[in-house]
This record gives C-alpha cells, structure tokens and sequence, in this order.
C-alpha cells in the first residue's frame, strides 16, 4: 500500500527534475517538501527549465486542493485519512494449469493488489485501462454509502475505454471485514483482474478476538484455460461452458498430489509459524463452481463473512460458494511431521468425473519435516445428505454481543421487529431461448444493458432508458428482453425471495447493502415459510446461494439512496441476464442522502455528446491528471458535507 500522494503521481524525468518521488515523510499523503535530483542529462535540464513553470503550477494547486481537503476531513471527519492507489490494467502472459495464456493483472501482479482500509478512510483508485475492450471495477461487499457512483457497475458507471484512465473516490463508511474487487463487464473476471479489500477496524472498536500474528488473503476459484472471450462467444453461441479445467488459489495450479497433476506447474504455499494463530480471509472468486476450502489436520474456526462478525465455531471445511468471503481464524497447532494440504475441491457434482478440478496447495511450518504426501482430505460425504451444505449455511450466525463498525453491538439492530413494506419473489430457472437466443431470466424478465447507465439516465430524467416496473411475483408470460428494475421505497424494508428453479447452486449478490439471511429450504417458498424464519442472529452479508430447487428469504433495510445491482454471481447465468437492479430515491430533493455526480463522471450512449476528449500522449500525465480529478470530486463532496453537517 502506498499513501504519500506524491509517489502516485508520476511524471516524465523532465517534469519532476525538482520533486525527490522518494519522500521518507508524508502526512495526509502531502509531501513534506521539494528536493533538487541533479543527476540530469543537458537534453532533461534544457526540457525540465521549460516546463518546470507548468508542472509546478499544477502540482501547487493540487497541494492546495489537498490542503484544503485536509482540512475538511481534520475538522467534518475527524481526520478520516486517504489512500491513493495508481493501477495499471493489462494483460500478461501466465500458464496457471500449465498452458500458456493472457491473464489480467494489476501493475503486473495477478492476482491483483490488496486495497488497505480501516472504517471510514477514503480510496482514491485511479485505473487505467490497458486492456483492448472497455473496462469497469466493482468493490464486492462495499456499500459505497450514499455514493452508488462509485460502483463500478454497467448500470452506474460508463465503461473507460481502453487507453483511458479514470478514479474512483470511495470511502469504507461505518464497515469492517473482508470483501474483493473485481473487473464485472464481458466476462472478465475469468481472466482475472480480481483482488482483496480489507476494512480493518478503528482502533477504538475491539475486535471480538485476539490479535492473529499475521493476516493471510486466499483466492480461491474455477479455471479454463480459454480465454475470456472464447468462454463469452460461447455462452454467445447458445453453449454451456462445461466443465472447468482446474481451481485455483491465488492465480497458481495444483501441487502435484498424484500423477494426474502436470509436472511443473507453479503452487501456493503458505508459510506459517508453529504455535501461532492467523487470519485467513478466502475468497471464491471463480466463475460457477462451489467449491468446498479445507486445510489437512486444522480447525477453521469461522470469525466472519463479508463484514459481519459470526459466532465463533469450528468447521473442518466449509463451503464457499461463488462471490462469497469469509474470515477463519487458524491455529497452527500440529506437530509439522509434514507440509498440510490446503483443498478447494468442487461440490455438487460428479466426483469421479470433476475429479481434477480440485485446487491444491501447502501450509508449511517453518519447522516442517517435509512435503506433504498421500491423498487429500476428504471432503464432506454428504451424496445421500442433500441437507449437510445447506445445515453447514443455517450454522453461520451472527454475533449479536459483538461491535463491528460501531461501538454498539451488531445485536442492537433488531431486524426481526420491523414491518416488511415490500415483498419480492424472484425466481430463476434453467436458460432459456428468449428471442432465439438462450438466456437466463428472473421473473420471466431477461435483463438487457441499455448503453447509458441506469444512474445517469436517471440523473439526467432521460426517458426510456428503462422502466420502475419489475414484477413483484413470477408471471407466467413468454420470456422476454427489458431493462426492468424494483422501485424501492427509501428507508422501507423490503423481503426478498430467491427462487431457483435451476439444477446448479445460485449465488446472489446486492450492491449497497448487507442483507439479512433469515431462511432456506428446499422446495417453493410459501407464505407459511415466514414461521422458519430467523429473526433474532441471521447473519448480515451481501452475497447468498441459493441451493437448486431450494429457496433463500433475506431482508434488507433500504437506507442507501442509489441505483443498485441485484445479480447472479455465477459469472455465466449473470451475463445472460440474471439480473436486475433496485432503485432508491429520498422523495426530499437535498444532498444529504445522495452525494453529487463526480465531476470526472464519464458519459456514454443518449449523454456521449457530453464526453470531453481524454488525452492519452502519456500515461503517467494521464494518471496524475486523472487523480487531480478525482480530488476536486472529493472536495466538492466534502463541501456538500461541510454543508450538511453545519446547516
């Protein structure tokens, strides 16, 4: 992590001739001071005297634009600081399963960096789009409080096109825990572009555990050695994906655990210390596949999920399904006779046949005696237990005696004693040809992306981008293409039914919000389903599955004016339309519940007219001048902020 603003924005030689970009002292990512670099060419002086006059202009104004943000954040938030990151998005060449292949990777690192938060600092992440198509990232699990501009998603954002950069400002408010980013738009996060986010928590809020000796970011997830865009034409061409060709952890293959392994193939190992207890937030961050995380011989002792504090309980594996993280604490507690086997092996499926697609790798004890040998740990037995994954789900509960965010027990929030205003059935079912094409829908509605963004076309009162009439029940009606979205009722509580009618495990995810998980079982939801419900420690989390033929209820409290993304995790039913978004508004026209469009906002499809040319003669410039950007938006918040908070 890098927070000295002066280290993210780099220019050419010539222009920071008088910036040393190695400040040893930074606060509030301001550089304490210039420095003279005299080890310059006669050709870099000449050039460095010409333009000295323009960088250095710029780079007092944005000194200044900072300085006066410092202050705003010093006396509105109370010092919430920032972090600055600075992306380069590409392609790079990698062989995880042993076949060469193009990856997306982060400043060259896949999986990508980790985003390094505590409760309510602010994110500065300027992007720049490397790649040959359009580009979004999306923040998995964060809310994005009062601020779905930030979300990254077709329906809030245009895309950047490829060669051009743009920064997000987002701040981790009132959250703790363990969430992932990840690129959302055609089909790319089967390349990569993912990585963590942690959301640690402030100082004066304790942690309802003691201090872990290290804190351990796994990814775990489903493979082809297809590109992307081969896997997309495919689903385009009325296909099924089929069978994946491995799992991962962390971007690597297998270890070589029998011969079925290629020789060769490059493996995580985790390397651990005896006696001691880590932090291991595991993410799966694949494309379909459930996948099913157990380390050889140690407890997992389950701490979290996605920003929620559980009760604390030991698991031998847990299944983790797509779009879902959850935090274990692990104890190093064996004799280190050998290496431990670590095992994402695929679940609710042919074990025979899927067989290799099993993710492998090593925890390692600094005193370990040798490499791990013989077979894997088994995984839960449960072929004639179609209700041992679904009891494992309806264990996680919430600690309710435990601060998160807040001081407050997370308890104090008595979701059980609030009236349901709004009520929504959402069914899916297998794919479908909807216009001959085959597609998934919810409610017999498959989602098409309009080219202008939900949000702006919103913002902008541009009629016929899409309509506020989502059913509230499944309809028996023909399929069909349309941008349809659930019109919520700002600051009502809303139930929502997930139905899946299809044969494979649905995860579903809500942007903006953590929803209560209150119920599941197999069979339809009835009105009588209600008197199963948990309405006392449900657990808090924002991606849910929903097991084949089987139903999931959550509720959720609509305080988070927004446009939000209501989807499919599984990467191929969401792009072939299982999705939707909900619509907040506060009927009350001021910007105390809404932050304003940023001013480097995008425009695309009906508003493209109101796009400004972006000069790409150099990426470094690019990217500074994207983050200047980026802080006048900042600042125009905070100045809205200032207003509300002393009004």
């Amino acid at each position: 992590m890098q927070s000295c603003l002066c280290t993210q924005t780099s220019f050419p030689a010539e222009e920071c001739c008088f910036l040393d970009t190695h400040f040893a002292k930074c606060k509030f990512g301001i550089p304490k001071g210039f420095y003279h670099i005299p080890k310059l060419t006669f050709l870099q002086k000449k050039a460095c005297l010409k333009k000295k006059k323009t960088a250095m202009g710029e780079y007092r104004r944005l000194l200044l634009l900072v300085g006066v943000l410092v202050v705003l954040v010093g006396e509105a938030y109370c010092g919430d600081p920032f972090v600055f990151y600075d992306w380069n998005v590409s392609y790079i060449d990698a062989a995880p399963l042993g076949v060469k292949q193009q990856v997306i990777a982060i400043n060259g690192q896949f999986p990508g960096p980790l985003v390094n938060l505590t409760t309510n600092w602010h994110a500065v992440v300027n992007v720049l789009n490397n790649l040959d198509e359009p580009l979004l990232m999306t923040w998995n699990g964060l809310q994005h409080r009062r601020n779905s501009w930030q979300d990254g998603v077709s329906g809030t954002n245009c895309p950047i096109p490829a060669g051009w950069n743009w920064t997000y400002n987002f701040q981790a408010k009132d959250q703790i825990g363990s969430f992932f980013y990840f690129p959302p738009l055609h089909f790319q996060r089967a390349a990569g572009g993912f990585g963590g986010v942690i959301v640690n928590n402030r100082p004066v809020i304790p942690v309802p555990f003691g201090t872990p000796v290290g804190d351990i970011t796994i990814f775990i997830g489903d493979w082809y050695t297809r590109s992307h865009k081969d896997l997309r034409a495919a689903l385009d061409a009325g296909k099924d994906l089929g069978m994946p060709d491995g799992v991962l952890f962390n971007g690597k293959g297998p270890y070589r655990y029998n011969n079925s392994v290629p020789a060769g193939i490059e493996y995580e190992t985790f390397n651990v210390q005896p006696g001691k207890t880590y932090r291991m937030r595991v993410h799966n961050v694949g494309i379909s596949t459930s996948l099913n995380f157990r380390i050889q011989n140690h407890n997992l002792l389950l701490a979290e999920t996605e920003g929620s504090y559980t009760s604390q309980q030991n698991y031998t594996n847990l299944d983790i399904h797509v779009g879902q993280s959850y935090s274990f604490l692990v104890t190093m507690d064996q004799n280190a006779s050998s290496d431990y086997y670590m095992v994402a092996s695929a679940r609710f499926v042919n074990t025979t046949i899927w067989s290799n697609v099993t993710g492998v790798a090593i925890l390692h004890y600094s005193n370990s005696k040798g490499k791990a040998k013989g077979p894997l740990p088994d995984g839960p037995d449960d072929y004639y237990d179609k209700y041992f994954s679904m009891n494992q789900a309806r264990s996680i509960r919430w600690n309710v005696s435990a601060g998160a965010a807040r001081p407050n027990p997370q308890g104090s929030f008595k979701y059980g004693q609030i009236n349901v205003t709004q009520v929504f059935v959402l069914k899916n079912k297998p794919p479908e040809l909807v216009n001959g094409k085959r597609r998934c829908t919810l409610n017999g509605i498959s989602y098409q992306a309009p080219a202008t963004p939900l949000k702006l076309a919103d913002r902008f009162n541009l009629a016929g981008v899409f309509k506020l009439d989502f059913p509230e029940r499944p309809m028996n009606r023909t399929p069909k293409l349309d941008t349809s979205v659930i019109n919520g009722t700002y600051r009502g509580f809303m139930e929502i039914i997930l139905q899946n009618n299809d044969t494979t495990v649905q995860s579903y995810h809500m942007d903006g919000y953590a929803f209560f998980v209150v119920g599941m079982d197999f069979g339809d939801w009835t009105e009588d389903s209600r008197g199963t419900y948990n309405k006392w420690d449900g657990v808090a989390r924002s991606t849910a599955q929903v097991f084949p033929n089987a139903w999931t209820a959550i509720l959720v409290s609509l305080d988070n004016v927004g446009m939000w993304n209501l989807r499919a995790e599984n990467l191929d039913t969401w792009y072939l339309g299982q999705e939707t978004y909900v619509r907040v508004v506060n009927p009350e026209i001021n910007n105390k519940t809404e932050l304003p469009l940023p001013s480097n906002a995008l425009y695309c499809g009906a508003l493209s007219r109101m796009q400004k040319p972006q000069s790409h003669t150099n990426d470094e410039k690019a990217s500074a001048s994207s983050i200047n950007a980026g802080i006048v938006t900042l600042l125009g918040g905070f100045l809205i902020s200032w207003g509300i908070l002393f009004s």
